[in-house]
Protein backbone atom coordinates (compact mmCIF):
# COMPACT_ATOMS: atom_id res chain seq x y z
CA UNK A 1 0.00 0.00 0.00
CA UNK A 2 2.80 2.38 0.92
CA UNK A 3 4.63 1.64 -2.35
CA UNK A 4 1.41 2.17 -4.27
CA UNK A 5 0.95 5.58 -2.62
CA UNK A 6 4.50 6.53 -3.60
CA UNK A 7 3.81 5.52 -7.20
CA UNK A 8 0.63 7.59 -7.21
CA UNK A 9 2.43 10.60 -5.79
CA UNK A 10 5.25 10.21 -8.32
CA UNK A 11 2.78 10.14 -11.22
CA UNK A 12 1.03 13.19 -9.81
CA UNK A 13 4.29 15.10 -9.69
CA UNK A 14 5.40 14.07 -13.14
CA UNK A 15 2.12 14.56 -14.96
CA UNK A 16 0.30 17.27 -13.07
CA UNK A 17 3.08 19.61 -12.01
CA UNK A 18 5.75 19.34 -14.69
CA UNK A 19 4.27 22.17 -16.71
CA UNK A 20 2.83 24.29 -13.92
CA UNK A 21 5.42 24.09 -11.17
CA UNK A 22 7.67 26.77 -12.66
CA UNK A 23 4.86 29.31 -12.38
CA UNK A 24 4.04 28.25 -8.82
CA UNK A 25 7.56 28.24 -7.44
CA UNK A 26 9.13 30.85 -9.67
CA UNK A 27 12.43 30.82 -11.50
CA UNK A 28 14.52 31.62 -8.43
CA UNK A 29 13.10 28.68 -6.50
CA UNK A 30 13.76 26.31 -9.36
CA UNK A 31 17.31 27.57 -9.60
CA UNK A 32 17.81 26.85 -5.91
CA UNK A 33 16.37 23.37 -6.40
CA UNK A 34 18.75 22.73 -9.27
CA UNK A 35 21.68 23.75 -7.08
CA UNK A 36 20.57 21.47 -4.26
CA UNK A 37 19.04 24.30 -2.22
CA UNK A 38 17.02 21.90 -0.03
CA UNK A 39 20.03 20.01 1.24
CA UNK A 40 18.98 20.93 4.77
CA UNK A 41 15.39 19.98 4.05
CA UNK A 42 13.84 16.51 3.75
CA UNK A 43 16.05 13.51 3.13
CA UNK A 44 16.48 12.54 -0.49
CA UNK A 45 14.21 9.75 -1.66
CA UNK A 46 16.49 8.82 -4.53
CA UNK A 47 13.65 9.70 -6.91
CA UNK A 48 13.99 12.53 -9.39
CA UNK A 49 11.46 14.61 -11.27
CA UNK A 50 12.00 16.34 -14.61
CA UNK A 51 10.85 19.96 -14.62
CA UNK A 52 11.02 22.75 -17.14
CA UNK A 53 12.54 25.99 -15.86
CA UNK A 54 11.50 29.46 -16.99
CA UNK A 55 14.15 29.42 -19.73
CA UNK A 56 12.70 26.28 -21.27
CA UNK A 57 15.43 23.96 -20.02
CA UNK A 58 14.64 20.49 -18.67
CA UNK A 59 16.20 19.93 -15.23
CA UNK A 60 16.15 17.02 -12.81
CA UNK A 61 15.47 17.67 -9.12
CA UNK A 62 14.83 15.49 -6.09
CA UNK A 63 11.13 14.61 -5.67
CA UNK A 64 11.20 15.33 -1.92
CA UNK A 65 12.52 18.84 -2.57
CA UNK A 66 9.80 19.46 -5.12
CA UNK A 67 7.07 18.41 -2.70
CA UNK A 68 8.43 20.66 0.04
CA UNK A 69 8.81 23.70 -2.21
CA UNK A 70 5.47 23.14 -3.94
CA UNK A 71 3.68 22.97 -0.59
CA UNK A 72 5.24 26.29 0.38
CA UNK A 73 4.26 27.78 -2.96
CA UNK A 74 0.69 26.56 -2.70
CA UNK A 75 0.27 28.33 0.65
CA UNK A 76 0.36 31.63 -1.18
CA UNK A 77 -2.52 30.45 -3.38
CA UNK A 78 -4.88 30.22 -0.42
CA UNK A 79 -6.88 33.22 -1.63
CA UNK A 80 -7.49 31.52 -4.95
CA UNK A 81 -8.92 28.33 -3.49
CA UNK A 82 -9.58 25.22 -5.54
CA UNK A 83 -10.13 26.15 -9.22
CA UNK A 84 -13.11 24.54 -10.89
CA UNK A 85 -14.95 23.87 -7.63
CA UNK A 86 -18.04 25.61 -6.22
CA UNK A 87 -18.77 24.41 -2.71
CA UNK A 88 -22.35 24.50 -1.44
CA UNK A 89 -24.29 23.24 1.57
CA UNK A 90 -27.89 22.12 1.97
CA UNK A 91 -29.59 22.09 5.39
CA UNK A 92 -32.65 19.82 5.80
CA UNK A 93 -34.78 21.50 8.44
CA UNK A 94 -37.11 18.50 8.68
CA UNK A 95 -34.33 16.39 10.16
CA UNK A 96 -32.81 18.72 12.76
CA UNK A 97 -33.50 17.72 16.38
CA UNK A 98 -31.16 20.18 18.09
CA UNK A 99 -28.66 17.46 18.96
CA UNK A 100 -25.94 20.13 18.63
CA UNK A 101 -23.35 17.52 17.67
CA UNK A 102 -22.60 19.80 14.72
CA UNK A 103 -21.84 22.72 17.03
CA UNK A 104 -19.74 20.65 19.40
CA UNK A 105 -17.61 19.29 16.56
CA UNK A 106 -17.19 22.71 14.97
CA UNK A 107 -16.22 24.24 18.32
CA UNK A 108 -13.74 21.49 19.06
CA UNK A 109 -11.92 21.65 15.73
CA UNK A 110 -11.80 25.44 15.65
CA UNK A 111 -11.14 26.08 19.37
CA UNK A 112 -14.39 28.03 19.73
CA UNK A 113 -16.48 28.34 22.90
CA UNK A 114 -19.66 29.96 24.19
CA UNK A 115 -21.37 32.75 22.29
CA UNK A 116 -18.60 32.69 19.68
CA UNK A 117 -19.88 29.44 18.20
CA UNK A 118 -19.75 29.69 14.43
CA UNK A 119 -22.80 27.43 14.03
CA UNK A 120 -25.93 28.20 16.04
CA UNK A 121 -29.28 26.42 16.20
CA UNK A 122 -32.46 28.46 16.73
CA UNK A 123 -35.99 27.46 17.63
CA UNK A 124 -38.30 28.70 14.86
CA UNK A 125 -42.09 28.91 14.70
CA UNK A 126 -44.16 30.81 12.13
CA UNK A 127 -47.30 31.23 14.28
CA UNK A 128 -48.81 29.83 17.45
CA UNK A 129 -50.84 27.44 15.30
CA UNK A 130 -47.88 25.91 13.47
CA UNK A 131 -45.37 23.35 14.68
CA UNK A 132 -41.97 24.68 15.79
CA UNK A 133 -38.72 23.42 14.31
CA UNK A 134 -34.96 23.83 14.77
CA UNK A 135 -32.92 25.89 12.31
CA UNK A 136 -29.09 25.71 12.09
CA UNK A 137 -27.50 29.01 11.09
CA UNK A 138 -23.99 29.50 9.69
CA UNK A 139 -22.09 31.67 7.21
CA UNK A 140 -23.81 31.62 3.81
CA UNK A 141 -20.58 31.99 1.78
CA UNK A 142 -22.34 34.34 -0.61
CA UNK A 143 -21.37 34.74 -4.25
CA UNK A 144 -21.96 38.48 -3.81
CA UNK A 145 -20.75 38.96 -0.22
CA UNK A 146 -21.38 42.35 1.32
CA UNK A 147 -18.74 41.61 3.97
CA UNK A 148 -15.99 41.49 1.34
CA UNK A 149 -17.12 44.78 -0.18
CA UNK A 150 -16.90 46.79 3.05
CA UNK A 151 -13.66 45.36 4.47
CA UNK A 152 -11.11 48.24 4.36
CA UNK A 153 -8.00 46.04 4.66
CA UNK A 154 -8.87 43.10 2.38
CA UNK A 155 -9.02 40.75 5.36
CA UNK A 156 -12.27 39.16 4.19
CA UNK A 157 -12.00 37.66 0.73
CA UNK A 158 -13.89 35.33 -1.60
CA UNK A 159 -12.17 32.41 -3.35
CA UNK A 160 -12.80 30.89 -6.76
CA UNK A 161 -14.35 27.84 -5.10
CA UNK A 162 -17.00 30.01 -3.42
CA UNK A 163 -15.56 30.07 0.12
CA UNK A 164 -15.54 33.41 1.92
CA UNK A 165 -12.68 33.46 4.42
CA UNK A 166 -11.02 35.82 6.90
CA UNK A 167 -7.29 36.52 7.12
CA UNK A 168 -6.86 37.22 10.84
CA UNK A 169 -3.39 38.62 10.22
CA UNK A 170 -4.98 41.41 8.18
CA UNK A 171 -8.13 41.90 10.28
CA UNK A 172 -8.02 45.12 12.33
CA UNK A 173 -11.26 44.47 14.22
CA UNK A 174 -13.27 47.34 12.72
CA UNK A 175 -16.32 45.02 12.47
CA UNK A 176 -17.61 46.66 9.29
CA UNK A 177 -18.15 43.13 7.95
CA UNK A 178 -20.35 42.25 10.91
CA UNK A 179 -22.52 45.29 10.26
CA UNK A 180 -22.78 44.49 6.55
CA UNK A 181 -23.66 40.80 6.92
CA UNK A 182 -27.48 40.44 6.63
CA UNK A 183 -27.31 36.99 8.25
CA UNK A 184 -25.57 38.02 11.50
CA UNK A 185 -23.33 34.96 11.41
CA UNK A 186 -20.02 36.64 12.32
CA UNK A 187 -18.59 36.89 15.82
CA UNK A 188 -15.94 39.10 17.39
CA UNK A 189 -13.13 37.78 19.59
CA UNK A 190 -13.15 40.07 22.60
CA UNK A 191 -10.59 37.91 24.37
CA UNK A 192 -8.21 35.02 23.83
CA UNK A 193 -9.92 31.63 23.39
CA UNK A 194 -10.84 30.09 26.73
CA UNK A 195 -10.71 26.50 25.59
CA UNK A 196 -9.03 24.16 28.05
CA UNK A 197 -5.89 23.28 26.14
CA UNK A 198 -2.21 23.99 26.52
CA UNK A 199 -0.72 25.96 23.69
CA UNK A 200 1.91 28.64 23.21
CA UNK A 201 -0.33 31.49 22.06
CA UNK A 202 2.60 33.44 20.59
CA UNK A 203 3.36 30.43 18.41
CA UNK A 204 -0.30 30.08 17.50
CA UNK A 205 -0.54 33.69 16.41
CA UNK A 206 2.58 33.35 14.27
CA UNK A 207 1.03 30.35 12.53
CA UNK A 208 -2.44 31.86 12.17
CA UNK A 209 -3.34 32.43 8.54
CA UNK A 210 -6.08 31.25 6.15
CA UNK A 211 -4.04 28.21 5.12
CA UNK A 212 -3.75 27.09 8.75
CA UNK A 213 -7.45 26.48 9.28
CA UNK A 214 -8.49 25.10 12.63
CA UNK A 215 -6.18 27.32 14.68
CA UNK A 216 -7.41 29.13 17.83
CA UNK A 217 -8.94 32.55 17.34
CA UNK A 218 -6.98 35.77 17.65
CA UNK A 219 -8.20 38.41 20.09
CA UNK A 220 -9.47 41.57 18.40
CA UNK A 221 -10.46 39.88 15.14
CA UNK A 222 -13.66 38.62 13.52
CA UNK A 223 -14.50 34.93 13.03
CA UNK A 224 -17.14 32.89 11.24
CA UNK A 225 -17.87 29.51 9.65
CA UNK A 226 -15.25 28.73 7.01
CA UNK A 227 -16.74 25.54 5.46
CA UNK A 228 -13.61 23.74 6.75
CA UNK A 229 -11.22 24.39 3.83
CA UNK A 230 -8.61 22.22 5.55
CA UNK A 231 -11.06 19.31 5.11
CA UNK A 232 -12.04 20.19 1.54
CA UNK A 233 -8.44 20.20 0.34
CA UNK A 234 -8.18 16.59 1.58
CA UNK A 235 -11.43 15.64 -0.11
CA UNK A 236 -13.20 15.32 3.24
CA UNK A 237 -16.47 16.76 4.54
CA UNK A 238 -16.78 19.66 7.03
CA UNK A 239 -16.86 18.65 10.69
CA UNK A 240 -20.51 19.66 11.15
CA UNK A 241 -21.57 17.32 8.34
CA UNK A 242 -19.74 14.26 9.65
CA UNK A 243 -20.81 14.89 13.27
CA UNK A 244 -24.55 15.27 12.67
CA UNK A 245 -26.37 12.05 13.70
CA UNK A 246 -29.46 12.88 11.64
CA UNK A 247 -27.96 13.70 8.24
CA UNK A 248 -29.13 17.31 8.37
CA UNK A 249 -26.20 18.78 6.41
CA UNK A 250 -25.36 18.00 2.80
CA UNK A 251 -22.09 19.34 1.35
CA UNK A 252 -20.72 19.18 -2.15
CA UNK A 253 -19.81 20.80 -5.44
CA UNK A 254 -22.42 22.77 -7.39
CA UNK A 255 -20.39 22.40 -10.58
CA UNK A 256 -20.68 18.61 -10.24
CA UNK A 257 -24.33 18.92 -9.13
CA UNK A 258 -23.60 16.53 -6.27
CA UNK A 259 -23.93 16.79 -2.48
CA UNK A 260 -23.65 14.26 0.34
CA UNK A 261 -24.35 14.05 4.06
CA UNK A 262 -21.85 11.22 4.46
CA UNK A 263 -24.44 8.49 4.03
CA UNK A 264 -26.52 9.59 1.04
CA UNK A 265 -25.09 11.16 -2.11
CA UNK A 266 -27.65 12.92 -4.30
CA UNK A 267 -27.99 15.35 -7.17
CA UNK A 268 -28.11 18.89 -5.83
CA UNK A 269 -30.58 20.10 -8.46
CA UNK A 270 -32.97 17.20 -7.85
CA UNK A 271 -32.73 17.55 -4.06
CA UNK A 272 -33.66 21.23 -4.28
CA UNK A 273 -36.39 20.71 -6.88
CA UNK A 274 -38.07 17.78 -5.16
CA UNK A 275 -38.03 19.47 -1.76
CA UNK A 276 -38.70 23.11 -2.71
CA UNK A 277 -35.25 24.21 -1.60
CA UNK A 278 -34.65 27.90 -1.01
CA UNK A 279 -32.03 30.40 0.17
CA UNK A 280 -32.39 33.06 2.85
CA UNK A 281 -32.98 36.68 1.84
CA UNK A 282 -32.55 35.94 -1.86
CA UNK A 283 -34.06 39.32 -2.71
CA UNK A 284 -30.93 41.01 -1.30
CA UNK A 285 -28.86 39.69 -4.20
CA UNK A 286 -26.18 38.12 -2.01
CA UNK A 287 -26.59 34.72 -3.74
CA UNK A 288 -25.87 32.46 -0.74
CA UNK A 289 -24.16 29.09 -1.14
CA UNK A 290 -26.28 27.59 1.66
CA UNK A 291 -29.69 26.17 0.75
CA UNK A 292 -32.50 25.13 3.07
CA UNK A 293 -35.10 22.41 2.68
CA UNK A 294 -38.40 23.34 4.39
CA UNK A 295 -39.39 21.50 7.59
CA UNK A 296 -42.06 19.35 5.99
CA UNK A 297 -42.76 15.91 7.47
CA UNK A 298 -40.63 17.09 10.36
CA UNK A 299 -39.54 14.80 13.12
CA UNK A 300 -41.24 15.13 16.52
CA UNK A 301 -40.15 18.40 18.13
CA UNK A 302 -38.50 18.33 21.54
CA UNK A 303 -38.08 21.52 23.54
CA UNK A 304 -34.60 20.57 24.73
CA UNK A 305 -32.58 17.41 24.40
CA UNK A 306 -30.47 15.91 27.17
CA UNK A 307 -27.29 16.20 25.13
CA UNK A 308 -28.01 19.90 24.64
CA UNK A 309 -28.06 20.41 28.42
CA UNK A 310 -24.91 18.31 28.77
CA UNK A 311 -23.24 20.46 26.14
CA UNK A 312 -24.06 23.61 28.11
CA UNK A 313 -22.37 22.29 31.25
CA UNK A 314 -19.35 20.63 29.62
CA UNK A 315 -18.33 23.16 27.00
CA UNK A 316 -18.50 26.32 29.11
CA UNK A 317 -15.03 27.27 30.36
CA UNK A 318 -16.55 29.27 33.20
CA UNK A 319 -19.90 30.51 34.46
CA UNK A 320 -19.59 33.82 32.62
CA UNK A 321 -19.34 32.11 29.24
CA UNK A 322 -22.73 30.75 28.12
CA UNK A 323 -23.60 28.66 25.12
CA UNK A 324 -26.13 30.44 22.89
CA UNK A 325 -29.58 29.12 23.57
CA UNK A 326 -31.90 28.19 20.78
CA UNK A 327 -34.55 30.84 20.68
Amino acid sequence: MEEQQKDTRRKFLNNGWKLGLASILGGAALAHLKEGFAAEGPESTGETVELMDTDGNIIEVDAAQVEEMAAAGQAYEVRRGMPGRKFVMVVDLAKCQNALACQRSCNKHHFVTGDNAWLKVYKMQETEDTAPYWMPSLCMHCDQPACVTVCPVDATFKREDGLVLIDNDRCVGCRFCMAACPYSTRVFNWSEPKQEFEMDMDMVHQMHSPEHAGMPSVMGTVDKCDFCPHQAVKGELPHCVTACPNGVFYFGDKNEDTVTNGNDTVRLSKLLEDNAGYRLFEDLGTEPSVYYLPPKDRLPFEEGLDNYNEFQSVEKPDQTEETPEAS
